[in-house]
This record gives structure tokens, sequence and C-alpha cells, in this order.
């Protein structure tokens, strides 16, 4: 089986700071993976790399995506290969609605034209299938948004430009229970309709992995993967916290 990314001792810097320093990671086609770690880990640094952030610079080591090595594409460049990112924090983008938003998305990374109504066709389409209102599409980007609705406009884009590798950036912070669990349900739904996708969830949280079943988890402390595991990893991280893990790794290294 190809594998859906490699990544191979990859090391970033930003501001002639190393963040990352040796990461190795390999996700095959339909698998999902959690990247877990403590703030400041470097989590998000990773995130952005993958996407290609100009701020963060690779200084050694490479990223293969669907077998082409990316390292220096722009961020358009690897979307158009099937690469998304679901950000973090989402920005509010007044006076643009939802389905204008898209429409245009899907016209750049698909390089094809078609029209308005075949186009929110497919946007309602999409929307059923989450169980997202339809007036959802007239209201501007994130424009006073809760954190929940944020984060299923998120899954949305994703559910719509069907990327063969979605990176999922903590899509459960700031959520409340309900919130959290409405978010997991719209992924699960469209894992289930496509399942070849890839998903890199990202967080520092195991509760939405009571939701999502990642195939692996990792553990990211100090730029570095120091732990790989199956689900039951995120479990014992709940019961005794990210300090047993990094002093797991202290005595396995001494």
């Amino acid at each position: 089986m190809k594998s859906r990314l490699q990544i191979n001792n990859l090391h970033v810097e930003i501001d002639g700071k190393e963040i990352i320093n040796g990461i190795d990671l390999v996700i095959n086609p339909g698998e999902t993976h959690a990247l877990m770690g403590r703030n400041g880990s470097g989590k998000s640094t990773f995130s952005n790399t993958l996407m290609g952030h100009p701020a963060y610079k690779i200084t050694k080591g490479e990223i293969v995506f669907n077998d082409v090595v990316i390292n220096n594409l722009k961020p358009d460049a690897r979307a158009k290969l099937g690469l998304f990112l679901a950000f973090q924090y989402p920005l509010s983008i007044p006076g643009v609605t939802v389905a204008n938003f898209l429409r245009q998305a899907n016209k750049a990374l698909k390089q094809n034209e078609i029209s308005l109504k075949d186009f929110r066709k497919q946007l309602y389409e999409v929307m059923d299938e989450l169980e997202i209102d339809h007036g959802f599409a007239t209201r501007y980007i994130n424009d006073g948004f809760s954190g929940g609705e944020k984060k299923r406009m998120e899954i949305l884009q994703m559910a719509l430009l069907k990327p063969s590798l979605a990176v999922l950036d903590e899509p459960d912070s700031g959520l409340d229970i309900d919130s959290l669990k409405l978010v997991a349900e719209n992924i699960i739904k469209y894992k289930e309709k496509n399942p070849e996708i890839s998903i890199l969830l990202i967080t520092h949280y195991p509760r939405i992995l009571e939701y999502i079943k990642p195939h692996r988890v990792h553990v990211l402390s100090e730029g570095k993967i120091i732990e790989s595991g199956g689900a039951e990893l995120a479990h014992e991280l709940e019961k005794r916290g990210y300090e047993w893990v990094v002093e797991k790794k202290m005595e396995v290294t001494v």
C-alpha cells in the first residue's frame, strides 16, 4: 500500500528557533491518526508546516504527500494535490457568504466552473448529509458564529472539497460537550461516506477520541514524537497525563 503521507526526519524553525526537531510519520489511505501533546509541544507548527505557511522554514527532512515531495510547494498547490487544513481559530470574513466562499474555493481547487444553480444543489446535498440547515449558506463566513458553528463550517468545507488528507487542528478547541459531540458526528458521517480519506486529528484532550476512533495515536513533545500506539494510548493519557509519557521516554533513553 502506498502511503498517503510520509514524513521523514522533519525539522522546522520559525524566526531562527527550531520548533520541530525530527518528526517521522506515515499515514496510509483511509487511516485516522491522532497527534496529541501539551500546549507548546509543536502541534500547530506542524499543521501549518504541512500546509505550507511561509513563516515556517523546513531546515531538514521531507514531506511526501501522494507520492509528491511538497517541501517547496505553495499552499494552493498542496490543496490541489488533496491536502486540507481545518484551522484551530477560523477567521471571520464579514460580507462574504458561506455559499459564495465555498463556490470560489471549489472553483479554484478543481479548476472548473459550474453554474450557480448546480453548485447550490451540490452544496445543499452536502449540508443535508451533515444535517446543517440551508440558512447557514447565506450567513457571512464565521461572522457571529458560535465556536461549534465555526468548526462545523470547517467540516462543511472539507466535505465539499473532498481532500484525500484532512488535517484537523484542534477541532475540539473551545467547544462545550454538546458542540463537541455534534462536530465529531459531522466528521464521522463524512468519513463513513468517504472511507479512503485520511485524517490527522490534532488535539491535546482525549475527549474527542471517544467519538472518533483513531487507528494510531502519537504523542508530540518538544517538537518530536516520543510515543505511538493504538487508541488505548489516548486512554492512558487521560488517566496518567502527558508527564507519564515524558518520564517513560526519559527512562528508556537513560
